[in-house]
């Protein structure tokens, strides 16, 4: 705020004995760091970054500083700001790090970063990307997911399928699979909503192969999580060569999933985790994947750009 950036400016003008920087000024580069040590001793100098840095804690401080400096130039030149660098590190981290020292002590839910990356200008664009096709797939009254996954704050009563990092994150392997073609066909704004109407239409396609009697239902795990995430990745693997023409898309895409019908049976819950042997839910999700899409004739793999 205007108030706290103009009493930070005017301890500067009256601190004697203080320290200058009530504080130390906390910093956020993905890129990584280079320290050149002096004559061997822990003081020494270290790379600047090629972008600017983060300011995860400090933002008034420094603000303050910078219009002291343009008033009083000589004596700004004096101050030293003490700093924490961390560098190298991935945005989940900054992300974190910026909502748990500006708000609270607690450690931020996944689910609350899923919802920061479209919020945050230091998120990759690739996970703002991800993260819109999440909220659209909650949110768009066409989306056979409305309501469907569990987010932080959500207010619907309708029993979740999925939770929301679950989902950002299969969608993300798909996004990013793919960023290449994203940005030479228009980036974000023209590509979230066709990459929405991909998903959408693909499990209107999925639910109605399924069925009734199948989607949504306890005693299944259609739409549990390990199923959900292994059709995100037989969507991508369908996607890469039958997303055009959008017109007729379900109905083309029901007859492509035919199969799975027959395979409804194996999706019971009772007996799944033996009809799917594996390791763990990891190793389960692809071997879903796998037979999901072998039952198709889908070719799997990563997206080509």
């Amino acid at each position: 705020s205007r108030s706290k950036v103009k009493q930070l400016k005017n301890f500067y003008e009256t601190a004697v004995s203080q320290p200058p920087i009530p504080g130390t000024v906390l910093l956020f580069t993905s890129e990584r760091l280079n320290f050149r040590s002096s004559d061997g001793g822990a003081a020494g100098t270290l790379t600047e970054p090629n972008a600017k840095y983060l300011i995860i804690d400090g933002q008034h401080r420094l603000a303050a500083l910078h219009f002291y400096m343009q008033e009083r130039p000589d004596d700004a030149a004096t101050i030293s700001v003490p700093c924490i660098i961390f560098d190298g590190r991935s945005e989940d981290f900054a992300t974190e790090m910026f909502v748990i020292i500006n708000s609270t002590p607690t450690r931020i839910n996944k689910s609350h970063l899923v919802d920061l990356y479209d919020r945050v200008s230091f998120a990759a664009p690739d996970r703002k990307f991800a993260a819109r096709l999440v909220e659209k797939l909650y949110s768009e009254g066409d989306s056979p997911l409305r309501y469907r996954i569990n987010r932080l704050g959500g207010r619907s009563q309708r029993d979740k399928w999925v939770l929301q990092a679950e989902l950002f994150n299969e969608l993300h392997r798909w996004v990013r699979g793919r960023w290449r073609s994203i940005q030479l066909a228009g980036g974000s704004s023209k590509e979230v909503p066709r990459y929405y109407g991909i998903i959408r239409d693909f499990f209107k396609a999925a639910r109605a192969v399924f069925g009734e009697a199948v989607w949504g239902k306890e005693s299944f795990m259609v739409t549990k999580p390990v199923s959900i995430k292994a059709m995100v990745r037989v969507c991508a693997d369908l996607a890469r060569d039958d997303s055009e023409p959008e017109a007729g898309r379900v109905a083309r895409w029901e007859q492509r999933l035919a199969p799975w019908s027959e395979m409804a049976k194996q999706f019971r819950e009772e007996g799944f985790y033996e009809r799917f042997p594996a390791k763990g839910e990891v190793e389960r999700v692809a071997r879903v994947h796998r037979d999901l899409a072998r039952a198709a004739n889908i070719e799997t793999g990563r997206a080509r750009q």
